[in-house]
């Protein structure tokens, strides 16, 4: 089965998430869309940021009708900080079944030079990556083998989790942007309010 994991703090979970996630899971050669709630990283300070259960039960309520994507907490027992490679090592370990590739914006593309072992990435990994509205330039050396990264053509979804908090802490009403069980969760709970 191909796997293809959608990284994100998902702070809160939208529906920009869900387009992306179903577009490649029905238009892609991808099986399932795994969901992996990044933890939050102990040495950087919190900035609003949910507990990862919070998060983790957020992402579950809007995927629970996709049968095809699904929330995962593979990050949350690894050691913190955590770099994309060690879950890559750990998935890999867990699952020698599967095969994965990572889906990620074209703004996260045109830094992956900085991220560690981004080599290893691009050899190992297929990357599903799609369009966001971005001036920058990629800083992938010209010496890069870019023969793994897929172009997709998804829909460009420009809703961000920030606006949504903002919009919640303001007392807009952001329920269109959200699924409705997420944002039923997050009315309950009160979150975003402060």
């Amino acid at each position: 089965m191909k796997i293809g994991l959608y990284f994100g703090t998902f702070n809160p979970i939208h529906v920009g998430h869900l387009i992306i996630a179903n577009h490649l899971a029905q238009y892609s050669d991808l099986d399932e869309i795994w969901m992996v709630v990044t933890p939050h990283n102990p040495l950087k300070k919190k900035s609003g940021l949910l507990e990862d259960y919070h998060r983790l039960q957020m992402v579950h309520l809007a995927t629970q009708n996709y049968p095809r994507i699904r929330p995962s907490d593979i990050e949350f027992n690894l050691p913190q900080p955590n770099y994309t490679i060690t879950t890559l090592a750990h998935l890999q370990e867990k699952f020698p079944k599967e095969e994965f590739a990572l889906i990620m914006g074209e703004d996260n593309l045109k830094s992956l030079a900085k991220w560690k072992n981004y080599e290893v990435i691009l050899e190992r990994y297929p990357i599903y990556v799609y369009p966001r509205i971005s001036k920058e330039v990629s800083d992938l050396p010209s010496s890069t083998d870019i023969s793994k990264i897929k172009l997709v053509d998804a829909p460009i979804i420009e809703i961000s989790s920030t606006a949504i908090r903002q919009g919640i802490k303001d007392g807009k009403d952001v329920r269109p942007l959200l699924d409705h069980e997420v944002w039923k969760y997050i009315n309950h709970n009160l979150f975003y309010k402060k």
